[in-house]
């Protein structure tokens, strides 16, 4: 068990690591799509300090409009944000990357599993390198396969990983039983948390299984 001092810690330098990427982007690659569909990275960059800036009292309120829909929520508050400057996001993101947020249901792993995936969110339609460290992955990876209904709906759909077993080739990291999906810890953390595009990295005949249950419906 990890302390929730490191996951702190951890989601700060993430933060700090994001800023970093989203200043050396370019125009173009501020309007570009990322892996979340209907989101530029500019809308990610507003995502991502939204916990921030956003409490959970007005969170709540506001979500009330949408017959409590925490996704449309999210989007709401995230088109609105999207609204300020690159630089005022990026400076924003940096000035709270340190600020300690323990949500309702999933407590310090739910941010920090955004500064993970939402990292890759950007950078892999980019084809940019910027990523978390392994170790890292590892520790998400844990608490996705956990199993003991303290991952939110919004992070792993329920049922998703129902017969299946996963393998990192790049850290000694296994998980479940069933059908065997291997490869890098990333592209397992990304498919993990619905992301299809990364099943091209993955090995295995749980991944025709997982492929299928990703489909829209």
């Amino acid at each position: 068990m990890i302390p929730e001092a490191e996951i702190f810690r951890l989601t700060s330098d993430n933060r700090l690591r994001i800023a970093a990427v989203l200043e050396e982007l370019d125009d173009a690659a501020w309007e570009s799509p990322t892996l979340c569909p209907g989101w530029t990275v500019h809308h990610m960059a507003a995502h991502l300090v939204q916990p921030m800036l956003v409490g959970f009292g007005r969170f709540l309120l506001v979500s009330m409009r949408f017959r409590g829909d925490t996704a449309r929520t999210v989007d709401h508050f995230t088109r609105r944000l999207a609204r300020r400057s690159r630089d005022e996001l990026v400076a924003l993101l940096r000035r709270h990357a340190g600020d300690r947020l323990d949500p309702p249901r999933v407590g310090p792993m739910g941010p920090y599993a955004d500064t993970c995936v939402h990292l890759r969110d950007i950078a892999r339609p980019l084809g940019l390198d910027a990523d978390v460290p392994v170790g890292q992955w590892q520790i998400l990876l844990d608490y996705l396969t956990g199993g003991d209904g303290r991952v939110a709906p919004g992070l792993v759909q329920p049922g998703l990983l129902d017969g299946l077993r996963f393998a990192a080739t790049d850290t000694e990291w296994t998980a479940g039983q069933g059908a065997l999906l291997s490869g890098p810890a990333e592209a397992l953390g990304m498919a993990i948390t619905g992301r299809a595009v990364a099943l091209a990295d993955l090995r295995g005949p749980g991944v025709e299984v997982l492929g299928r249950r990703l489909q829209p419906r």
